[in-house]
Parts: C-alpha cells; sequence; structure tokens
C-alpha cells in the first residue's frame, strides 16, 4: 500500500508542477488552455487518490494528528509531495 502511495504522490506533486510552470502559463500567456484542462483533470483525480490514500496509511503507519495534517499541507505546497515522501514514507 505505501509503494502506490508512494507512486500516487509523486505522480501528483509532477502534475502540480506541470499545472503552475507549464499548462498555466500557455493558457494565460498564449492563450492555450487544452493542456491546462488535459493536466488538469490527472492532477484532480490524482489529489483525491492522495487524500484517500493519506487517510489509509495514517491507520498503517500509525501517525498522530500533526503529522496527518502535515502530510496533507504537502499536497498543496509545490515540491510538498516529494519532501513528504523523504520524510514520512523513506524507509
Amino acid at each position: 500500500m505505501i509503494t502506490s502511495f508512494r507512486i500516487i504522490s509523486y505522480l501528483e506533486g509532477i502534475s502540480y508542477i506541470l499545472i503552475l510552470f507549464v499548462t498555466m502559463p500557455l493558457k494565460y500567456i498564449f492563450e492555450s488552455p487544452e493542456p491546462n484542462k488535459v493536466i488538469g483533470m490527472a492532477h484532480g483525480i490524482l489529489f483525491l487518490l492522495y487524500i484517500v490514500f493519506t487517510f489509509v496509511i495514517r491507520q498503517e503507519k500509525q501517525w498522530d494528528t500533526k503529522t496527518l495534517w502535515i502530510v496533507l499541507l504537502c499536497s498543496i505546497i509545490p515540491f510538498g509531495t516529494f519532501w513528504m515522501d523523504r520524510k514520512y514514507l523513506s524507509t
């Protein structure tokens, strides 16, 4: 289960970075919204999976409430999921 969460967290982090630094500039500077729609949908699905898996992994890793909130917060901070993986999931 942790391996699946690690993959989802990496993909979620990559999709978030793509939205911020690639598709949003394409949308607003070059008036090309299509990439944002595709990456945005993928990111939305990955974000929801990240949230669900966070609660599942919380039980497995026995995280306290503070750790749970930190892991959840990492999903909305650019590069946060990569830091979270290293801090809380690496063995």
